[in-house]
């Protein structure tokens, strides 16, 4: 590679050995991704594309042109990222991870009774699906309770939804129907004119009034709903409608199928004692037992094909999912993993594989089975490109590339190339990182007061009662899959509305949206623009009266060249920066409204040191990390960490004060570096000494080893987790008789690279090539 300049990349030249691990490191920002997806991913895709007709050329995505002198040796390259799954409804694991059709043919072939094809076992097929909930598994249906006060009548607005008020078109056709008398209170009419008035379907009026509609049919209360709001595109509907419907809707699982999603011919086809739905529910691991003892010549093939690709899911740490489990509901590194499953089968080689973080959400007990699945496609003669931070991924690299020294425009630059142990005898940040001991925190916060989880059941919980401490920083670990996030994430503010959750979810918006949109202040900046100038505000939005005419406020001219790739180049109107001339021609203390959207945090709070609403945010934006971002850069650029980070500092700023603060954090540190780590840390422990109460989920041995208090979930995953093994101060967890977590910390405080085996993972270390 020579020369790429994508992003912050500072004109980097690189050589990527083939046929090996090769792991890009560095600090939060420093150019990982930018060198290995924006670049290396990007050209590959493009030349690819390229290979085919211009036929089919133009109805490609297109990857555009990264920017880079040249890329000499690409090959195939398949990008295996954190994305989730898109919101279908109807993808589960299985039909991820193509178990699921195998599955199917299996119980066409040998299944008793049976049901048919293999459509016929398929819930997304109208064969085989429920049709009461049309292969869904739950329905919504109408709490009567919530809709309706028997109580009242017609006139008195006994209905309670905004369209079927007193006075609206519904109410009206209620009323001039005939079929009641609309002064009546609905618990004192006739049962048969009641159903009508509330289920009735295509009903012939006897009697309507003559405002009544005449080749109209009455439907009841009920079908209306289901037809005009159910079945309706929530995009379609209006906030008050919206909001109505959550009030009076209950989504529930399906009472005939019981949520299998499937049809009785299909439950009732089995296999020794068990049915098709009966297999997806079980944990991976119980499923791989099940498919070895079953014994059948007939579907051999398929038995063997299905017990692989379950060994490598179980080998992957994903032993505690099931295959009916929704896999909108897969955190990012579970998708990445299911994903990774997928590739394993393939028989293409010499095809370049990058991955962002692959160890992210998992336990350093399930860490080394990750390592064995990348060396497994290495060994295939593949290339594997892994986006890391943690030490146990990077100590299995054969080649590092470290980048850095810093971040954003500080990054960007090659800092070190060769093996992991080189790269743990230099003082780069991730050098030191890798020789850093983990610190287990001796002195922990006394606490006096707390909060506590009753009878917490939900998913594989067993009946947790526990006290969480209050102006503490308290850990909730264990490996994936025992219940952590559905005791943190879920029972805890469900039961104590005061904590607020900050997941890993993407945020919301386009290239339009920023780092000043998310925090809130835009709107404060304009405004002090308008008034230091006289203008109305929106003359400063690159999305009203301030965007440039061209380039309509982009900053790019985006050229459709038909069959080949999109060329954007900077607007040459605005050169860049999106407003038009008369926006740019204001200025408040000597700077214009480009120019402060392209300062970072530190120099716009130069700028508006006087404007308290501006000020505080960014000085948390600073706090959280993010001090290198320019306050104007699109949140679609962020990586997922810096995306955490920022989410922190919003909630921070609208919080009047940390004493009243009371966050759960759903692994803070995915996608950070160990000195990132440090800092948000120091963070932490500057709000909780504030009052704050920070609850957080981790596997991160520094976030584990620096809490006051620890719980620790366990001992396994899904039905072999969910009970408390430990709680108390990180030094008790230590010892802590059958905790995981407490061994790979030991591990982790007595070990440092080279001298161990690895931080944290099973002294069956893989061997770099």
């Amino acid at each position: 590679m020579v020369n790429a300049r994508t992003n912050n990349l500072a004109g980097v030249s690189v050589r990527v050995p083939k046929h090996q691990i090769t792991a890009f490191t560095g600090v939060s920002g420093s150019g990982k991704s930018s060198l290995a997806f924006g670049t290396i991913a990007a050209e590959a895709g493009r030349l690819v594309a390229e290979s085919y007709p211009l036929f089919v050329r133009n109805r490609l995505p297109s990857t555009g042109r990264a920017d880079v002198d040249g890329i000499d040796g690409l090959t195939f390259t398949t990008v295996v990222d954190q994305r989730p799954f898109t919101g279908n409804a109807r993808s589960t694991v299985g039909t991820a991870s193509d178990i699921a059709p195998l599955l199917r043919m299996v119980f066409s072939r040998i299944g008793s009774p049976s049901a048919g094809y293999s459509p016929a076992y398929s819930f997304n097929d109208p064969s085989g699906m429920c049709l009461r909930c049309e292969g869904l598994g739950a329905v919504d249906d109408i709490n009567l309770d919530c809709l309706i006060d028997m109580s009242m009548s017609l006139n008195q607005g006994a209905i309670r939804f905004p369209t079927f008020a007193p006075g609206s078109y519904r109410w009206s056709r209620m009323v001039h129907s005939g079929l009641v008398d609309p002064a009546t209170p609905l618990s004192d009419l006739p049962e048969s004119a009641l159903n009508t008035l509330l289920y009735g379907e295509d009903v012939v009026l006897a009697k309507p009034d003559p405002e009544y509609p005449k080749t109209s049919k009455f439907d009841g209360v009920i079908p209306r709903l289901r037809n005009s709001y159910l079945r309706k595109s929530p995009s379609h509907l209006t906030k008050d409608e919206k909001e109505a419907l959550l009030r009076v809707v209950t989504h529930k699982t399906c009472s005939c199928c019981r949520g299998s999603r499937l049809s009785e011919a299909a439950r009732s086809s089995l296999i020794d004692g068990l049915s098709i739905a009966d297999w997806s529910a079980l944990p991976i691991s119980e499923l791989r037992s099940v498919v070895e003892m079953t014994h059948e010549h007939r579907v051999s093939p398929l038995l063997a094909a299905i017990s692989d690709r379950l060994e490598a899911m179980d080998g992957a740490g994903l032993g505690y999912l099931s295959l009916d489990r929704h896999s909108t509901t897969l955190s990012g590194g579970e998708a990445q993993r299911v994903k990774i499953v997928r590739h394993l089968g393939s028989a293409l080689s010499d095809v370049c594989y990058i991955f962002d973080e692959p160890s992210v959400g998992l336990h350093p007990h399930d860490v080394h089975r990750l390592l064995r699945l990348l060396v497994g496609l290495r060994d295939a003669h593949n290339t594997v490109l892994v986006v890391e931070h943690h030490p146990a991924v990077i100590a299995a690299a054969d080649h590092v590339i470290d980048l850095g020294p810093g971040a954003g425009t500080n990054g960007g630059s090659v800092q070190f190339e060769g093996t992991p142990a080189q790269l743990a005898a230099t003082n780069t940040a991730t050098g030191l990182m890798l020789r850093e001991r983990v610190h287990i925190n001796s002195n922990p916060r006394a606490h006096s007061q707390s909060v506590t989880i009753e009878h917490a059941t939900a998913h594989n919980l067993r009946d947790i009662t526990i006290d969480i401490p209050l102006r503490a920083l308290s850990v909730v670990s264990g490996v994936a899959g025992s219940g952590k996030s559905t005791l943190a994430a879920h029972e805890l503010p469900a039961q104590h509305p005061q904590f607020t959750v900050i997941g890993q979810e993407p945020l919301h918006g386009g290239s339009r949206s920023t780092s000043t949109t998310v925090l809130g202040i835009s709107d404060h900046i304009r405004r002090a623009f308008a008034r230091a100038n006289h203008m109305s505000p929106s003359w400063f939005s690159a999305n009203a009266k301030g965007a440039c005419p061209v380039c309509k406020g982009k900053g790019v001219i985006v050229t459709d060249l038909a069959f080949l790739d999109d060329v954007n180049t900077p607007c040459e109107a605005c050169k860049g920066t999106r407003f038009n001339p008369t926006a740019l021609a204001a200025q408040y203390r000597g700077r214009s409204i480009a120019d402060v959207l392209a300062m970072n945090a530190s120099q716009a709070c130069d700028v508006f040191g006087r404007i308290r609403d501006i000020t505080a945010s960014l000085e948390w934006l600073q706090d959280v990390g993010l001090g290198y971002l320019s306050i104007g850069q699109a949140t679609d650029t962020l990586s997922g960490g810096e995306r955490q980070r920022l989410l922190l500092a919003k909630c921070l700023t609208v919080t009047p004060s940390p004493s009243t603060l009371h966050i759960v954090m759903d692994e803070p540190t995915a996608g950070l570096h160990g000195s990132d780590t440090d800092k948000l840390l120091e963070l932490f422990d500057r709000l909780v000494n504030l009052g704050a109460t920070i609850v957080v989920i981790e596997h991160n041995q520094r976030v584990i080893g620096h809490a006051d208090h620890v719980i620790d979930i366990g001992p396994g995953a899904g039905h072999e987790g969910g009970t408390i093994v430990y709680q108390g101060p990180p030094s008790g967890l230590l010892t802590a008789p059958g905790s995981m977590t407490g061994r790979y910390l030991q591990q982790t405080r007595s070990v440092a690279y080279p001298d161990g085996a690895s931080w944290g993972v099973s002294t069956e270390r893989v061997t770099p090539r």
